[in-house]
């Protein structure tokens, strides 16, 4: 075992990971999380739950966490 064990840090900084899981995963957090938001403004009757508003609100989100981390 002449070699050493990598850590996390230089398995992360080497993963050569695919893109198009991320932007999957930034879609789906996105719907998600804006899901919750209109729910909650509905629940205090702000706004309307439907999906006009999530789609809306989770484009945004997923333009602005797009251009925040993966830019």
């Amino acid at each position: 075992m002449s070699e050493e064990s990598k850590g996390i840090r230089e398995g992360v900084e080497e993963s050569k990971g695919d893109p198009r899981l991320v932007l999957l995963l930034n879609a789906v957090l996105s719907a998600w999380f804006a899901w919750v938001v209109v729910w909650g403004l509905d629940r205090l009757g702000v706004t309307a739950l439907n999906t006009a508003n999530v789609g809306t609100l989770a484009l945004i989100i997923f333009g602005v966490t797009y251009l925040a981390v993966l830019r």
